[in-house]
């Protein structure tokens, strides 16, 4: 018998948990203990497995990924404006993402907070008190933080932004050891890298009854009207894809590639219609490349370095739905985040969408990254996975996008003549 779909699963467990939790409410028991309780307790524990992968997960992911990439050979004058790109435009994509969630405000419903309407835990006093420590000063000190005196007590103060930070320059210079100790290095932490994707795995596969404990806790509790500020976060989010994704990407091609849009949107629309529908960037890249090559007439020394690299570290997509995340969880708790505290969550998303976007749910466990940097409960992330997987597949199509505009940028920037120009496109 065929296993069903993952995001089936989820669905179903999103189901039962809005029936289940209205008809329990918070009193009813069994053996003497409440319902309401138990939801607690299974959702808490899930969202501490979450929890636990970041510190070896980040680390392991971020050396790999730049290691691969200085492994490469490339890093000249191809390398440099490819990671110009990508960098340019995950920056661009989590600025239209905050600036449509500070816009639209959907974690405050008429006037108020949608803390207590959500079912968020953790009071608000305790929420600020943690952010104001984690934004204090100036942008300076934002930048302090970034260089760790300790990385180890810096794991465990969960101060993600050091941990980024050194695991940037540890892969740089990995690559740089000479043959047995960089091999023995890479392959010590791709192995770790590989055990932190499995455990991932692993942990996601009870992302159904997560799912399921925390949103039946959340409707025992506040009922239907929970979902009210959910539904307008989702729609939210859904329209800063569309601007970045109609617009942002659009300009880049028709002023900087100087060529035209509307050719590019028909040469990549397999690619952008498997990335829909299999919500991953890895496993559509065959097709990506098969696109960009034949229907937009980029050269394959150019996709071949461009694409792989970009279905690695190139989420557009992905960042600006963690910053969104992040945003609208602050707003519920009832926080006014300054400049400072959101130019935190700038750099965080920035730097955590190079590391650890190739891996299964890696929007999670960057949104958890994100939170942890801001000093914000994670609890929130049960709620937002509600609507976690259609916002997932509209955010790989952005991701692949993105990376095939990429490729004809730098193609054009190389000076490849002939792209986008024949029938085909």
């Amino acid at each position: 018998m065929k296993k069903l779909p993952l995001h089936w699963q989820i669905v179903i467990a999103l189901v039962l948990a809005i029936v289940i939790g209205r008809i329990v409410g918070t009193e009813t028991t069994l053996l003497g203990v409440t319902f309401y309780r138990i939801f607690d307790f299974v959702g808490t524990l899930f969202l501490n497995a979450l929890k636990m992968l970041i510190v070896p997960l980040i680390i392991s992911s971020m050396i790999t990924a730049i290691a691969d990439i200085g492994s490469s050979n490339t890093l000249g004058r191809l390398g440099l404006k490819t990671v110009s790109y990508y960098l340019i435009t995950s920056l661009l994509a989590i600025l239209v993402g905050l600036a449509v969630i500070n816009a639209t405000q959907p974690g405050v419903v008429d006037g108020e907070p949608a803390r207590d309407l959500i079912g968020l835990t953790e009071s608000a006093q305790d929420v600020t008190a943690k952010v104001e420590g984690k934004g204090a000063g100036d942008i300076v000190e934002i930048f302090l933080r970034m260089v760790p005196t300790n990385v180890v007590a810096a794991a465990a103060e969960g101060q993600m932004l050091g941990l980024i930070f050194f695991g940037l320059v540890f892969g740089f210079f990995l690559m740089r050891l000479k043959p047995p100790f960089r091999d023995s290095q890479y392959n010590f932490w791709q192995g770790l890298f590989q055990i932190m994707m499995a455990m991932t795995d692993w942990v996601m596969k009870f992302a159904p009854i997560g799912v399921f404990a925390l949103v039946a806790k959340v409707t025992a509790a506040t009922g239907f009207e929970a979902f009210r500020p959910l539904a307008w976060f989702f729609f939210s989010v859904l329209a800063a894809l569309a601007l970045h994704f109609f617009i942002t990407l659009p300009a880049l091609l028709y002023f900087v590639a100087r060529v035209n849009p509307l050719r590019h949107f028909r040469a990549m629309a397999p690619a952008l219609l498997t990335a829909f529908s299999t919500s991953s960037s890895s496993a559509t890249l065959p097709i990506t490349m098969e696109c960009v090559e034949k229907n937009a007439g980029v050269s394959n020394k150019t996709s071949g370095f461009v694409l792989p690299l970009g279905a690695t570290v190139n989420m557009d997509g992905t960042a600006l739905y963690e910053c969104a995340a992040a945003l609208f969880i602050a707003q519920a708790y009832g926080l006014d985040l300054g400049f400072v505290q959101q130019f935190t969550i700038v750099v965080t998303a920035l730097l955590t969408s190079i590391g650890v976007a190739g891996i299964p749910s890696a929007s999670l466990v960057a949104i958890a990254i994100i939170l942890a940097a801001m000093g914000l409960p994670a609890e929130g992330i049960g709620l937002i996975l509600a609507v976690d997987r259609i916002l997932d597949m509209c955010r790989t199509t952005v991701n692949v996008f993105s990376d095939s505009c990429g490729a004809v940028v730098i193609a054009r920037l190389q000076g490849e003549q002939g792209i986008l120009l024949n029938d085909k496109a």
